[in-house]
């Protein structure tokens, strides 16, 4: 009973997280697996669809809360689908490792931008009154699901800063990754569900877990300010870079 307990207790976690920062989840579901003995490419299957279901809790209560600026949601998931497969293909040629070393430190100065870079309240803008140059959206997006097919990480790592970039501010930024991420999650997880790499009893017992952690994420994010949002998440964007770094220079 204690295990399953527990089971709950880090899906809670990573679904809380996810959910605050529009990340996805997977930069953390696919190490636990892996540390509690799933084969690692079985722990990125099973991480695709978990990420699945937790974009999904998130994005439900972030449209309650009026903070999904749809058109962009769309656009970025209509080339990021695309994105990743190309990702995923390119990784037959390309050193991952190496890739992983040189992200790992373009994202560092991103993070800096971030932190640096002044904050907007929800409460000062209408999400209907930014002005977004959509042309430029379908790039982003096609650029986070490169990353997210050739380096394993979520897109969200690319869609909340490319946002920000463009001038939605962090609340709406996450709240728009998290809608996005549903899609291209799905193209990834219905992938690996061919290839035979989800583990569906891991993935019942990380499910219940996700869904809650998401809705308390985003009701955690709402109550949140602007500045301490977007400091927070350029602290875990800087540390999930360094992490890309190690991974890349390790063994």
């Amino acid at each position: 009973m204690l295990k399953y307990i527990g089971y709950l207790g880090v899906g809670i976690f990573i679904g809380i997280l996810a959910a605050m920062f529009g990340l996805g989840g997977g930069f953390l579901i696919v190490p636990v697996l892996n540390l509690l003995g799933v084969e690692i490419h079985h722990a990125v299957g099973t991480s695709s669809a978990a990420v699945v279901v937790t974009s999904l809790s998130s994005a439900i209560a972030y449209s309650r809360q009026n903070r999904i600026h749809y058109r962009v949601g769309i656009l970025l998931a209509s080339t990021a689908v695309f994105g990743a497969y190309f990702g995923a293909w390119l990784t037959s040629y390309i050193s991952a490792s190496m890739l992983k070393v040189i992200f790992g430190a373009a994202l560092i100065p991103v993070a800096v931008r971030i932190y640096r870079k002044k904050s907007i309240e929800p409460s000062e803008v209408r999400l209907e009154e930014v002005q977004i140059n959509y042309k430029l959206v379908p790039v982003g997006g096609f650029f986070a699901g490169v990353a997210s097919g050739l380096l394993g990480v979520g897109g969200g790592i690319i869609n909340v800063p490319f946002l920000t970039y463009l001038g939605l501010p962090i609340h709406y930024a996450v709240a728009t990754s998290s809608f996005a991420i549903i899609f291209t999650a799905s193209s990834g997880a219905l992938k690996h569900y061919l290839l035979g790499n989800i583990e569906f009893q891991w993935l019942l017992l990380l499910v219940p877990g996700l869904i809650i952690g998401a809705q308390i994420g985003a009701k955690v994010a709402k109550r949140t300010k602007a500045s301490n949002l977007k400091n927070a998440f350029a602290v875990v964007m800087g540390l999930l870079a360094l992490r890309m770094i190690l991974k890349g220079l390790g063994p």
